[in-house]
């Protein structure tokens, strides 16, 4: 029971609500929504994107960008395990996450050959995952763990001559070893991660070609969780129970001990998380003619997260020690990686057409994680883009872009609170020039992502440490809409 109670609480302050990269926000402007490729813009979305590239902004002076997305994500297992006693020994399990708020604010102050920029956003986590009904670590732990339990108990009693006639009454043989059937789980979780970035930095043109960047982000991580888990015995069990006690005060004394008031476990947890880390940016940029090429670099970010828990409450106390890790006051790593992102732009028509390609390379497995679980991951994320911008007039603007997402995943990653899919993205939308100085942008994305089947062999310590074999069938959706404008003072 001891591990049961540590996958239940495992999975309640582990969630995870990231998009882009794995641990890593990468759609703050709207004009990433609407193409995606956006790491050769010279317009005020480079703070972020291309920020060497905020020295080649045309206009002089204050520039500034108002944006906010709304992302609205399902993560869904279907899980396969001997004990579940639905058709195929299948349940599916459905976490919700929103997020429908997603701000993000620009800053760009041009003067000649230099560039003052900044920026806020969501750089990391973003959003809310509640699974109403639990999931499949809950049950199959549980469930595992009771008829481990009732069956070892099975065997004492039929090894004494005393005891062992009682086996063959209905009331006894129904109830050992225990199943599915004569107890219920209850359980709940949702959290929320967040990590606000706030960056600042300098770019200088040093010639008709090159430009350069330096600059610097704080990350502030803060989370939330609060889950509870109940398992206790039907009515009807507990009844039984009453029946043997009557048979035998010894025996129905045992089986009360595993289930006081028939309660077989519980847990009620509401922890708050935070913490904060710097990330150092480098970026440069070179134009010829209709082409830039541009790269930018961010160095890991060194992140603990530091536990302030509100509740912890376990039942059997004897548990407690498996809580070790969500006491008040617990450090745990949770490092942003380091990321390079390299670009090519070309303008088809000048002043009409334009087109980038662009690659990232998230470095997750150098990233320290909770439990060391980056080093299963077979190599770091990599990322391809392209985007296409077309000016239909001094007026409209319409674009569309591509994404293709594909992480190095293993199966020891992967868990049921905190899993990714390789996945594609497309964007569209466009903008429209209000005035000389006032721009609207509008973008809608979605994303398809493959299916990840994980299967585990019957063993130690097999499915969700029961030894039992199962299989996990990992998916999930994703849907982003976001309004933004910018305007120059």
């Amino acid at each position: 029971m001891k591990k049961i109670i540590f996958l239940l609480a495992s999975a309640i302050v582990t969630i995870n609500a990231q998009a882009g990269g794995l641990l890593t926000n990468t759609n703050h402007h709207i004009s990433f929504a609407r193409m995606l490729a956006r790491g050769a813009s010279t317009e005020i979305d480079a703070v972020y994107t291309n920020p060497a590239g905020t020295a080649w902004i045309k206009h002089e002076g204050w520039s500034l960008s108002l944006n906010n997305q709304s992302a609205f994500q399902t993560r869904n297992v279907l899980a396969t395990f001997p004990l579940f006693p639905e058709e195929n020994h299948q349940r599916k399990y459905k976490g919700t996450a929103s997020a429908p708020v997603l701000p993000s604010a620009y800053a760009v102050y041009k003067k000649d050959r230099w560039a003052l920029s900044g920026f806020f956003g969501i750089t990391g986590g973003g959003g809310k995952c509640s699974f109403a009904h639990g999931l499949s670590m809950f049950d199959a732990a549980v469930m595992t763990g009771i008829y481990s339990q009732t069956a070892q108990l099975k065997a004492a009693l039929s090894q004494n001559p005393e005891l062992a006639p009682l086996l063959a009454l209905p009331a006894v043989s129904q109830l050992l070893p225990m199943t599915p059937d004569s107890y219920g789980i209850n359980s709940a979780m949702k959290g929320t991660q967040i990590v606000y970035g706030g960056q600042l930095g300098a770019a200088y043109r040093l010639n008709n070609h090159w430009s350069g960047y330096v600059g610097f982000r704080m990350n502030y991580f803060s989370g939330n969780y609060k889950g509870h888990v109940n398992v206790g015995l039907n009515p009807e069990v507990l009844a039984t129970i009453q029946q043997i006690a009557a048979l035998r005060p010894d025996l129905g004394a045992t089986l009360a001990q595993m289930a006081p008031e028939g309660q077989l476990a519980s847990i009620a947890l509401d922890c708050d998380q935070t913490g904060w880390g710097v990330t150092p940016i480098v970026g440069i940029d070179y134009k010829w003619r209709g082409l830039t090429l541009a790269a930018k670099y961010e160095f890991k970010t060194n992140l603990n997260i530091e536990n302030d828990t509100k509740q912890l409450d376990v039942t059997p106390a004897t548990f407690e020690g498996a809580m070790a890790d969500y006491q008040d006051g617990v450090n745990t790593p949770s490092d942003l990686p380091a990321i390079l992102y390299v670009a090519a732009g070309y303008e088809f028509i000048p002043g009409k057409l334009r087109g980038t390609i662009e690659y990232h390379f998230f470095d997750d497995k150098r990233a320290e994680m909770a439990g060391d679980k980056q080093k299963a991951l077979k190599r770091g994320t990599n990322e391809v883009l392209a985007g296409i911008e077309w000016d239909i007039n001094k007026t409209f603007t319409v674009s569309t872009g591509f994404q293709r997402t594909d992480y190095g995943l293993a199966d020891d990653f992967q868990t049921h609170t905190a899993f990714s899919c390789d996945s594609y993205s497309i964007g569209l939308g466009g903008a429209v020039n209000l005035s000389e100085k006032l721009r609207l942008n509008v973008g809608y994305f979605w994303t398809t992502y493959s299916d990840y089947t994980k299967n585990v062999e019957a063993g130690n310590p097999g499915y969700c440490n029961t030894t039992m074999a199962g299989t996990d069938v990992y998916s999930r959706t994703n849907k982003v809409f976001g309004v933004g404008v910018d305007y120059k003072f």
